[in-house]
């Protein structure tokens, strides 16, 4: 079965996603206590590189892996170096899982690249991944108390450029891969559409981003700092 937009397999994702980032929130005072956090760090990592590892699994298994299955899709570094930091509780990398991580997981989110739906694999590796950055990231919020300044909304946007150097190569050199959507628009319904034709959408594409980062920013500035 294909899957639409705003289906019911859709909304059911979105919910599933905001009962996880309500719980995380609810409860983030208990989740501080040490043996209680470690497993929740611990079982988020699990999740994560288990979506990621099954995914390349079903590739090789259905033999459809191509240059296109290496993880340089923006959310799928994102699940990498989440996990990273659930496990290793890597601060320098807040900023960075903080802000690519939501921005680009949220935006999967509501607009799924996914041509899957409901009951198949894919679908719930797609939205459980998804999920699961999020979810690292309003963890370290909302549980770590991380607190951004400007300066992390600059570095977020280095980052953002250092991981899009391993996607450019790659899809220069294969012709054939699209990582980060560097190359062309998603075939997919997307909020790329609303951007001018290639290349001049990645130009927009740098404004864009760093205005979501802003508004990160901004939010969690809402956000009481003593809890």
């Amino acid at each position: 079965m294909a899957f639409e937009m705003f289906s019911t397999a859709h909304i059911a994702g979105l919910i599933v996603f905001v009962l996880v980032m309500a719980a995380l929130i609810l409860f983030r005072v208990r989740l501080r206590e040490p043996a209680l956090n470690r497993l929740v760090r611990m079982t988020l990592a699990i999740v994560l590189l288990g979506c990621e590892l099954s995914l390349q699994a079903s590739y090789f298994m259905e033999h459809s892996w191509w240059s296109g299955s290496l993880p340089f899709q923006l959310c799928s570094l994102m699940v990498l170096m989440s996990a990273i930091v659930m496990i290793a509780n890597h601060k320098g990398w807040y900023d960075v899982i903080f802000f690519l991580g939501s921005m680009g997981a949220l935006q999967a989110l509501l607009t799924p690249n996914l041509d899957e739906s409901f009951p198949h694999f894919r679908y719930f590796e797609f939205f459980i991944a998804h999920i699961g950055i999020v979810a690292a990231a309003v963890f370290i919020l909302a549980v770590e108390r991380y607190r951004p300044s400007f300066r992390s909304v600059l570095l977020a946007m280095v980052w953002l450029h250092v991981l899009a150097i391993p996607a450019a190569i790659t899809n220069i050199v294969t012709g054939t891969t699209n990582f980060m959507f560097l190359a062309r628009k998603p075939g997919t319904a997307s909020l790329l559409d609303l951007l001018a034709p290639w290349p001049w959408y990645l130009l927009q594409l740098e404004i864009v981003a760093f205005g979501i980062f802003l508004l990160l920013y901004g939010a969690v500035r809402l956000f009481p700092k003593s809890d």
